[in-house]
This record gives C-alpha cells, structure tokens and sequence, in this order.
C-alpha cells in the first residue's frame, strides 16, 4: 500500500485497516512457524506496511484532522 493511498484514508478507517493487518502479520508468523512460506518477504512489507500507517495515523492525529 502507497503512502499517497494511507493519506486518502479517514482515521477511523486507518485505526481499522492496522488491527486488520497487525492480525494478518500475526497469522502469517504464526504459519512460518509451523511451514515456512515460500516468500518471506511478505512478513517484511507487511511491517512496514503497518508502520507506515502508523506514522500517517500519527500525523493526522496531531494535527486534528478527522
């Protein structure tokens, strides 16, 4: 997800779309455990995924935006 399409978002939108995507990385983990997936990758753009909506959450919370 791009950085410009996290700005578009409403805030309780993006609160929604992290728990979403924090239980996706979860489960993720989870399977590698058990089996290793084949692209490993995923688990890494999906941190930063959430990071990234994070840092945006955080932008538009301090400057009251809704």
């Amino acid at each position: 997800m791009k950085t410009t399409e996290i700005r578009e978002m409403a805030i309780n939108d993006l609160i929604e779309r992290i728990e979403t995507e924090k239980a996706n990385l979860l489960t993720m983990k989870m399977n590698h455990a058990i089996s290793p997936i084949e692209n490993t990758s995923k688990i890494k753009n999906s941190r930063r995924n959430i990071a990234r909506m994070l840092t945006v959450l955080q932008q538009k919370q301090s400057n009251g935006e809704k």
